[in-house]
This record gives structure tokens, sequence and C-alpha cells, in this order.
């Protein structure tokens, strides 16, 4: 059982959570032995062709399989409700659907119709550049990644980082420590932060530090599709 309450506060505080245990081990490993069965994926990105790291993920296609569907779907609802929140917070009138469904009617009906959940595969020596996963006009502010390998067994380094980008201030980084099948969720663009004058908008990107030995899968579940 997810504790939504604290989730949101990790939200709130730091602009990321941790959800311990999101995936058990078995589904970690049926995810980890996908990643080499190419008919699942609609196309597949090695990073440092493009300059965004090294290392390489595939996008699945349609239909996602099991067990993915149904997290994106349950998922969904409880993020809503705090993406709403900050919506409202940041003095933004656009509000998003209660149920996953009509909110992927929204993306389709902009022209945005490609799948964006993604397996993410990272050797010794490989990193993801600090970056934002955006794909169109129509952007759900929180997504979520799953740790499918092991740290210290399968590989060594590779941690997920957050940098908070401040107005008039220095950036602030923020490493979220992770076992396999743990999650994190995090903010996608930007999140309200309370200050003394009030509610401000803070910038917010995300990476993988370098990964020193093994080999690291990643599990990413992003809401809106792409164009």
């Amino acid at each position: 059982m997810i504790d939504w309450d604290d989730v949101a506060a990790q939200l709130d505080d730091a602009g990321c959570a941790v959800i311990p245990g999101l995936l058990d081990a078995r589904h970690c490993a049926r995810f980890i032995a996908a990643y080499d069965e190419p008919q699942r994926f609609r196309s597949r990105v090695v990073m440092e062709r493009h300059g965004f790291g090294r290392g390489e993920y595939q996008y699945f296609g349609y239909p996602l399989p099991e067990p993915l569907a149904e997290l994106r779907t349950s998922l969904y609802p409880p993020l809503a409700r705090i993406a709403n929140r900050w919506q409202a917070a940041l003095g933004l009138e656009l509000r998003f659907p209660a149920e996953h469904a009509d909110f992927l009617a929204t993306c389709h009906a902009a022209g945005q119709l490609r799948p964006t959940p993604l397996l993410l595969r990272y050797r010794a020596g490989d990193y993801n550049c600090l970056h934002q996963d955006l794909y169109g006009e129509q952007v759900f502010p929180l997504q979520v990644a799953v740790l499918l390998s092991q740290p210290g067994e399968d590989f060594d380094g590779g941690q997920f980082v957050l940098t908070e980008q401040r107005p008039r201030m220095q950036s602030r980084a923020e490493v979220v420590g992770l076992e396999q099948g743990d999650a994190v969720v995090f903010a996608v663009n930007q999140r309200p932060v309370q200050g003394t004058r009030g509610v401000y908008r803070v910038a917010m990107r995300h990476g993988v530090s370098r990964v020193r030995s093994g080999l690291r899968h990643t599990l990413g579940i992003i809401f809106h599709d792409a164009t």
C-alpha cells in the first residue's frame, strides 16, 4: 500500500519521493529480460549519438505490457491530485483529469500519439545528462522511474540525480538512493516552492551519474505521450 500523503509531503519538500518496493524481484527480472525482445518496442535511442550522455534506452510500443500498463493507469490518479494542487499553487489554470485515459485522450487530440514508457540500460562508463522529458505541448508534471537492478550486486555508481534551479540562486542537487524495485516520483519540469514572499516556481532536471561497473536497468513511466 502506497502512503500517498507521505509521497505528497516528500514531493512538496524536495521535488521527489521514494516509493519502496513498487516492483518485486520477479517483475524486475522480467523487465530486464524484455530489453532484448525488440518486438516490444517502437524505437531505440543510443544516447551518445544525440549528446544525451552514454547508454541507451527503448520506448515501448502499444499495447504496453503488464504490469506496466496497470501501473501507469493506477499511479496516475493520486499523482493527478498532487499535480492539480501544484497547478493551483503556481497560479496556472490548467487542471488534469482524474483518470489517465482521459488525459491520454487530450494528448492524442493534440497529436501526441506515441507511448513514452521506456527501459534504460547503462553499462560501465555510461551516464544520463540532466534533462526534462517533455515530448510535446501536453505535459504531465510528474513521472516515475523504477530501479530494476540491485546496487552493489548488479552495478556500482549510477545514482539518480535531480537538480533544482532556484530564481537568483545557485542550483541545488539531490541524489536519491534506491534499491532494486524502488521507485522515485519526481517533477518533470517545474514545481512550486514556498518562499518568504509567497510561492515561486523552480525548474527541475534529472539524470543518472556515471556507472562505475556492471549493468544498470531502469523502467521509466511517463504519463503523457509524445508527438
